[in-house]
Formats: structure tokens, sequence, C-alpha cells
């Protein structure tokens, strides 16, 4: 019988704080100059944001986002008139392809709290139409293997468990809490790349049983290993993995349009402004919720990756 191979910790990234959208705030690792990318992965936010601040109108093409809510309400609306209200432990995964204009504000002035990740498209699925994934709380597969261990299947399978959702770029996603003293083996494909991000609490991650505490981003080594071994050394131990298939192709990005060439990335932005190819309207287009709360003052905003 062959022995699996276990996957230790190459990199350690700790978030860094940073404002975002208009007065938000927020706790980047990937997407940062320490890790500007992890393929397939582009960005990774940890955010943090309260009335005022949000996410208000802007574009996207060439990718995915996933939105999963930890504490909070988020109010959504795009361009096409799609609209939703993200709780607790909610999730969207929207694959912006070919063009998407939306915002994202909190719902009341309470904290909303989450993270979004980014997840980049082939280039043949970069120009596919618009879709939406959207699961409450209550429709995500999560189950306990024993008393201390709790896990949420966003995406991917966990202990024979399956998501329902469909990824473009074959991803993993599990949500993971355990108790002080649990362990756990969280089985990954041999040829995907990912990372843990912790969240909350400290354990001993991989083979190199690396300690981490919270708002690290955790990167997985490339030996072909097919398990990730986690012990947890408190009893608020939190933390996602998070993993997927390298696609191994030119990435190029100019904030929120992420292509495989300067022309196309080029091409998005002339589209969007003149209305063209997946963004007709767009220009004109104003969401009902970006004025929902009095707007943050010029120091706490910053032209970034969702400009």
């Amino acid at each position: 019988m062959t022995e699996t191979v276990a996957r230790a910790i190459a990199k350690s990234v700790r978030s860094q704080q940073q404002m975002d959208g208009e007065g938000a705030r927020v706790n980047r690792s990937i997407g940062s100059n320490m890790l500007p990318d992890l393929d397939p992965f582009l960005l990774l936010d940890e955010f943090e944001v309260e009335a005022p601040g949000g996410f208000p109108d802007h574009p996207h093409r060439g990718f995915e986002t996933v939105t999963y809510m930890f504490e909070g309400e988020f109010l959504h609306e795009d361009f096409k008139g799609h609209k939703g209200h993200l709780g607790p432990g909610d999730l969207q995964w929207m694959s912006a392809g070919r063009g998407m204009v939306h915002a994202e504000i909190p719902a009341d002035h309470s904290r909303a709290h989450g993270l979004q990740l980014w997840i980049n498209l082939a280039a043949k699925d970069k120009m596919m139409k618009p879709r939406y994934q959207e699961y409450p709380a209550a429709k995500i597969k999560q189950f306990s293997p024993e008393e201390g261990i709790q896990i949420k299947v966003i995406a991917g399978e966990a202990y024979g468990v399956k998501s329902p959702i469909k990824t473009k770029t074959p991803t993993l996603f599990v949500d993971i809490r355990l108790a002080k003293g649990k362990t756990i083996e969280q089985e990954v494909p041999e040829d995907y790349a990912g990372f843990i991000y912790t969240i909350a609490g400290t354990a001993l991650f991989g083979s190199s049983k690396h300690q981490s505490g919270a708002h690290h981003t955790l990167v997985l080594s490339d030996n072909g290993g097919t398990k990730v071994p986690v012990k947890s050394l408190s009893d608020d131990c939190h933390f996602v993995l998070i993993a997927g298939k390298p696609l191994r192709e030119p990435i190029v990005q100019e904030g929120p349009f992420v292509m495989n060439s300067r022309q196309q990335v080029a091409q998005a932005i002339q589209d969007y402004s003149r209305g063209l190819h997946g963004f007709e309207g767009a220009r004109e287009w104003k969401s009902t919720i970006r004025d929902l709360w009095s707007k943050p003052s010029k120091k706490g905003s910053k032209k970034t990756n969702r400009s």
C-alpha cells in the first residue's frame, strides 16, 4: 500500500489592513505585494465593513468572486436587475464572465464580516455569460464527524460530503472549526495549489506543524501531497482551506479586469466605457443601494481593485 503524502506550509503571509471601496476596511493577503496571486486565485480579503462604508457600483470581467459571510448583513445589486441579501453564513458565488457591474453595501449599521475570494477563469471561460450561485447558510453542506469538529463544504468535497456549487475553475473550499486538541486531515487533489486562511485561534498546520494564529495565509507546499493535517491548540480554532487547479495561463490585471493580454484588458476597459460586449447599459446604471448611507469622507476612500 502506498503511503499518502501530506502537504507542508511553504509560506506564511500575514494579511495587511487597507482601505478599499468607499471607507471599507479589508485585511488582504492574496493580491498584496507579499502574495500578488496564487494561481488560480487572484485576491483574498477578510473584510470588516460598517455603514457608511461599502463597495458601491463597480465593474468586473474575466473571473469569479466568492463572498462568504461570517456575521452581519450585506445587500447586493447588479446592472441587470439582480438583487440579493447576504446574512451570517450565506454564500454568493458570482461568475462575472464577460461583464458585471454591481454594488455591495452593508444592510445596516452593524459590523459585516466575511471573506471575498477572486478566482481566475480560463481563457475559454472569460467571456462566458455571467451567473450566480447563491446559498443561504441553512442550505450549505455542513457536518460534524465527531464532537468538537464542525465542517462546512463551500465547494468541492470533505469527508465524502459534496457541495452543490459548480465551479468553472476546479476549486475546493472548506470552512473548519476545531475545539482544543482536535485533529483533522483534509484531502486535497495532488495537482491543486492551495492555502489555509486563519480566522481565529491557534493550530499546528501541515506536515511541518507550522504554528499560526489568526489573519495569516498559509501557502501549501507543491509536493504532490493529497492531505493536509491540522491540530488545534485552542478552543476557538477557525480557518478555511482553499485549493484549486492552476490554470497556468498569462494573467494581466487592471483593477477589476483580469484577462490574458494587455490588448484584452484595453478592450475590456473600452467595452465598459462604451457599454459594449457584455456591458450594455453599464455606464448609465446607478444602483438603488449606493446612496443608502451617507457618503464617507474622502480620507477613508481609496481607488483599489474594485474601482
